[in-house]
């Protein structure tokens, strides 16, 4: 049965029909083509597809679409931290890239949370997210060194 919902992603307003059994995930990638956010376990086990929801790391193949309506979500491409994408470029923290979104929004959520972690405390913010490539250590500097730059301005 289709319903209409209300959902506002990267602070834009989208009112979208969807099934009552239809994941956040296939709605941002299927309806609303959002495609940065990727599918990998299906299960909650890899962080592909986190997205921010108010303000916390959620798998989005864990959320059905209609639990999130009126809440606010961040997608990948909603990101204007551009120090913290830039960071992930300047010390090579993108291989295969698949994992890359989640461990930017996973990224950001931290550094809104704490705006000077320590790196065991970035390790423990990326935990929910698989990496087949870096071996994470990458990918941690990236994350800590966008703190350093982001507390200059």
């Amino acid at each position: 049965m289709l319903k209409n919902i209300n959902l506002n992603i990267n602070n834009t307003l989208y009112n979208v029909s969807i099934n009552e059994n239809e994941r956040l995930i296939d709605v941002l990638r299927d309806n609303l083509k959002l495609t940065g956010t990727k599918e990998g376990c299906g299960e909650g086990e890899c962080g592909a597809c986190s997205v921010i929801i108010d303000g916390e790391i959620v798998n989005s193949c864990l959320v059905m679409a209609f639990q999130v309506q009126d809440k606010k979500i961040i997608t990948i491409e909603g990101v204007k931290d551009e120090y913290l994408k830039q960071s992930f470029i300047d010390v090579g923290a993108v291989q295969c890239g698949f994992c890359t979104p989640g461990m930017i929004l996973s990224g950001k959520v931290i550094l809104d949370q704490n705006q000077n972690p320590t790196k065991e405390q970035i390790r423990e913010s990326i935990s929910g997210n698989l990496c087949r490539c870096t071996g994470y250590n990458k990918i941690v500097d990236a994350i800590y060194n966008a703190s350093k730059v982001r507390g200059d301005n």
